[in-house]
């Protein structure tokens, strides 16, 4: 194990990341895995319609309904919402795999799920991506063409109550520059593998004590 990574054997961490819809969360949470080794995505199981370009079992589990109530009912879910009278839950089996793994994980969802996540594991790390400004809100909404102009406008009043909720989370980054807040949200990551809570106190006793002692 590298002495500037105590990640060696044990658990991943879980970052939580929320914003509005059109925040560019999407956008970063891609760019991050991509560029951050030994980092995955928690892929969301959510009953509404895949967008142009999305992939079945890579962006989400599109799954019916009923479907996802059943789930629901198991108790398969360690977080669900309705957001946009949508459904989107995390399932517990594949968070608690993905961690005993070593990975660290992120889970894009709203605010709801954040709260219920944060009674679970108020370890974990929570992230909010606010835009710069509402304004630069409606024209992405407007610009990627996806949504009807009433749910551009529910997606706006949803967005101000969920803002409301930023001081609930660790660290707000503006994505103003997306090049700029993906440098941000990398410094996070990164801060977070080499905090002290992660030292592994039996690699310190072997390194550094052991031979003294001998």
């Amino acid at each position: 194990m590298s002495p500037l990574d105590f990640s060696g054997g044990g658990a991943g961490d879980i970052f939580i990341i929320s914003a509005p819809s059109g925040a560019g969360k999407t956008t970063l949470c891609d760019r991050l895995i991509a560029e951050l080794p030994r980092l995955r995505h928690s892929v969301s199981y959510t009953t509404r319609n895949p967008r142009p370009g999305e992939v079945d079992g890579v962006h989400y589990n599109f799954v019916p309904e009923a479907e996802f109530k059943a789930m629901v009912e198991r108790d398969e879910f360690v977080e669900w919402a309705v957001v946009h009278g949508n459904y989107y839950g995390t399932s517990a089996e594949g968070l608690r795999e993905m961690t005993a793994s070593g990975a660290d994980v992120v889970l894009d969802i709203d605010t709801q799920g954040a709260k219920q996540m944060k009674g679970k594991f108020p370890e974990a790390v929570y992230i909010f991506i606010l835009p710069p400004s509402m304004k630069t809100l409606r024209q992405r909404l407007e610009d990627r063409k996806s949504d009807s102009p009433d749910v551009i406008v529910r997606r706006l009043k949803n967005a101000v109550d969920e803002i409301r909720d930023y001081y609930l989370y660790d660290y707000v980054i503006i994505n103003d520059v997306l090049e700029e807040a993906l440098e941000r949200l990398k410094a996070v990551i990164l801060a977070q593998r080499v905090s002290a809570s992660r030292v592994d106190p039996a690699w310190i006793e072997e390194q550094f004590f052991k031979e003294v002692q001998g």
